[in-house]
């Protein structure tokens, strides 16, 4: 009896010392992860890795002891303004940090001058920008129209300002340039760049990226490119997008195109992949107006034929080691007739599917032939075809490098094209 006991008592204390070397463990881990990051959860801790900085017109750069000294100190230069042609710099250091927010606003939030402004930002003293987009889509407002809305990486509180609050490392050096190239002046830009200077560096940090791009009428059957092909090793954080319908399409429905993402050597299919536009932003059977933190459609006008809609890869991680793509399908769907009419009429479209009874979805694209509706198939339900949109979007991504062989932004000319406003 004593000797069974004696085992039981020893068997644990065996198991004590087990959970707490288990627990030592992790808890030293714990802190060798956030010493290495210089990040701490608790917010009365004291963290020495980080010194504040703020960059405005009232101390460029955030000089240490030297904000605020125009007009002795009483709100002398809150603001600035950028000619026509002329580019203004609101962070230019060469330091290691990381900025933890931007926040802007101008007095002309016009379409075209939203597009016509363009934001680049620089890691490490490179020549080529990791971020060159146009001002508006950047800060999450798509085809140039604001609204107010709030997620997890954007907002614009009252339609009247732009916050970015995405995490933006840098080793050596960071710069964050506005060029205007409208034709007119802008005349207020007040701005605050808000970074830490760091001392410790974690080698597993990523450079923050983002990219750019519009095609005024797609090509049929062709995926339009969210993401090019970028090599290297990041993370996906997301994207917004507009879409301007063609106007020939009438009131069909432009999103039944699947978003694709190519991974680590993906070839002609991708190892991630959707069911359909709305879909991907976490909605169904259409898309109304809706904010949510990591998806969301900030634009949906069907007077106007268009929709601006946004999704963020933060709950669900997408990470990759080699290379990534990333691609919408340009398809549409509306009543068989009302295709098969279009088709008739000579709208461009290529038919891909016809949805029958009992759900069945029944498959009639081939690659290198058009099926004519009117006399190829007897079923007549929702019928999905190739369609041809204007389309842009902007996409964000960390990488592993400060700079990527990316196309450079698109001439100011094409970006403000055809930029529908109500009458």
């Amino acid at each position: 009896m004593r000797i069974n006991m004696n085992r039981h008592l020893l068997n644990n204390l065996l198991f004590i010392i087990l959970v707490a070397i288990l627990f030592f463990d992790v808890m030293s881990g714990c802190k060798y992860e956030r010493a290495k990051t210089g990040s701490k959860n608790n917010l009365f801790e004291f963290n020495d890795n980080l010194t504040a900085r703020w960059s405005s017109p009232e101390n460029l750069n955030g000089e240490k002891g030297k904000g605020g000294r125009t007009n002795n100190g009483a709100k002398g230069h809150p603001s600035d303004s950028i000619g026509s042609g002329q580019s203004y710099s609101l962070l230019d250091i060469k330091d290691q940090g990381i900025i933890n927010r931007i926040w802007i606003t101008i007095n002309d939030r016009s379409p075209e001058m939203l597009r016509s402004l363009k934001i680049e930002i620089f890691w490490d003293n490179e020549s080529k920008p990791a971020v060159s987009v146009p001002f508006g889509d950047f800060f999450g407002v798509g085809l140039g129209k604001t609204t107010a809305f709030q997620n997890a990486l954007f907002a614009n509180a009252e339609g009247r300002s732009f916050n970015c609050f995405i995490p933006m490392p840098f080793r050596k050096g960071a710069k964050i340039v506005v060029t205007n190239e409208s034709k007119i002046r802008l005349d207020y830009i007040f701005f605050d760049v808000d970074y830490s200077l760091t001392k410790n560096w974690n080698e597993d940090n990523l450079y923050f990226h983002a990219y750019w791009y519009r095609d005024t009428a797609t090509q049929l059957a062709k995926d339009f490119e969210i993401l090019p092909k970028v090599n290297g090793k990041g993370r996906f954080l997301g994207s917004n997008i507009g879409v301007s319908a063609d106007l020939r399409y009438k009131k069909s429905w432009f999103g039944e195109g699947e978003v694709k993402i190519y991974l680590d050597g993906d070839q002609e299919f991708p190892s991630l992949v959707g069911t359909g536009t709305e879909d991907y932003i976490g909605t169904a059977w259409g898309q109304r107006k809706y904010i949510n933190n990591f998806t969301g459609c900030t634009v949906a006008d069907d007077s106007l034929k268009e929709w601006a809609f946004y999704r963020f890869h933060i709950p669900d991680p997408i990470f990759f080691r080699e290379n990534i793509r990333t691609t919408i399908q340009q398809i549409g769907g509306d009543g068989f007739s009302t295709v098969s009419n279009f088709q008739n009429s000579r709208v461009p479209l290529i038919p891909v599917s016809i949805s029958g009874k009992n759900g069945l979805l029944h498959p009639i694209y081939k690659k290198g032939s058009i099926e004519q509706l009117d006399t190829a198939s007897k079923i007549q339900g929702w019928t999905n075809f190739y369609r041809s949109d204007d389309v842009s979007a902007a996409a964000y991504f960390y990488l592993n490098k400060p700079s990527t062989s990316l196309p450079e932004i698109q001439p100011v000319e094409l970006r403000v094209a055809n930029l529908r406003t109500r009458k």
